[in-house]
């Protein structure tokens, strides 16, 4: 079932029940205009006189009813031990969840606390006015500090799935094209590189595993940030949410021509960013060590998602520029996404010569 076909069962038949469900009488539900590769309906439901809200109707048959339990049970837990995120609100039987089924198909439906203030890209990427652009820094780097501290004692009644439970080597090899071969090879190195690494409780525990400025809002009035978006979450080492932390910083940077401006300008955004973390949890330098890495870990990530993307959407796999340098990056074992190397332009960032698949 593709995004559109879903749209229109979800308003014409699932939101009048989701209302009724949730309370939304008098509320104006708009739809968010989806990004590439969603798996979910969202809407925003706003009322004179009341928090705002936002409904999501999850459609994809990958998660089972237990993994999206896992989730937002994931997500309450943080929420009443401090950690900055939008609460999930329990519908009027109680549930934080509701499981509807319409020809066959079962939609998952979760009811979210609207977070206050907005994305950085919504404030046209400026910060507070007045306030260092470190303060934002820091702060990204506290409050997934001080979840990642809370995961730490988190026991799950409804788990979630763990890393390898995806990136295995059963998936890779039906995933990646077969004319991708030396791709192939590299991804199940790296697969076999970390099942060779620290999994205690200190260093691998439930994360965001989508941690960037698209997951979450700031409040400009304080800095606040809340976090959202937790459909990726899962068993995984903290270090991961650390590196995705490392490259959303590139974009700060990414038009700069010297390699050795944007490598002091990335030593000192990432050092305030522990600093922050450091605030709210510890984590042993050994991992720390091991960013370039999890660098490489967030590339599979993303090359993973991309032909996920092509693959639901019924799309024959081809590699765009942005694709093929990710790919290029780890052939090549081009360190840091490349961002010190001349593999880069900075007038074409992030970008190489297409693939052919």
């Amino acid at each position: 079932m593709i995004y559109n076909e879903v749209v229109k069962i979800c308003d014409t038949y699932l939101l009048p029940l989701v209302s009724e469900l949730y309370g939304l009488k008098g509320y104006e539900i708009k739809r968010v205009k989806a990004h590439i590769g969603g798996r979910n309906v969202v809407y925003t439901c706003e009322k004179e006189g009341t928090d705002s809200k936002i409904l999501r109707i999850a459609f994809l048959k990958d998660r089972s009813l237990e993994n999206v339990l896992g989730e937002v049970e994931y997500i309450r837990y943080l929420f009443e031990h401090g950690g900055s995120v939008s609460d999930v609100l329990n519908s009027r039987n109680g549930n934080f969840l509701e499981e509807i089924n319409h020809n066959d198909h079962t939609f998952f439906i979760c009811l979210f606390q609207k977070a206050k203030g907005k994305m950085l890209v919504e404030n046209k990427y400026r910060y507070r006015e007045g306030v260092p652009i470190t303060e934002y820094y820091y702060n990204c780097g506290k409050v997934l500090g001080k979840l990642h501290q809370i995961s730490k004692g988190y026991t799950p009644v409804h788990s979630r799935y763990s890393f390898f439970d995806k990136y295995n080597a059963e998936y890779i090899e039906k995933l990646i094209p077969g004319s991708l071969p030396h791709l192939k090879e590299k991804l199940l190195d790296l697969l076999k590189t970390l099942k060779g690494l620290d999994m205690s409780r200190e260093s691998f525990g439930m994360v965001h595993f989508d941690y960037n400025d698209g997951n979450y809002s700031i409040d400009f009035d304080n800095g606040q940030i809340t976090v959202y978006d937790f459909d990726n979450s899962c068993y995984c080492w903290y270090m991961f949410d650390l590196a995705s932390l490392w490259t959303n910083g590139v974009g700060w940077i990414q038009n700069e021509p010297d390699p050795d401006k944007r490598k002091k300008f990335m030593d000192d955004y990432f050092e305030t960013v522990l600093e922050g973390y450091k605030s709210e949890t510890g984590i042993e330098k050994s991992m720390l060590d091991m960013l370039p890495l999890f660098i490489e870990v967030s590339l599979m990530e993303s090359i993973v998602d991309a032909f996920e993307v092509m693959r639901n959407n019924g799309e024959n796999p081809e590699c765009d520029e942005e694709l093929s340098y990710l790919i290029k990056c780890l052939e090549d074992d081009i360190p840091y996404l490349g961002f010190f190397h001349n593999i880069y332009s900075s007038k074409e960032p992030f970008e190489s010569e297409k693939r052919k698949v």
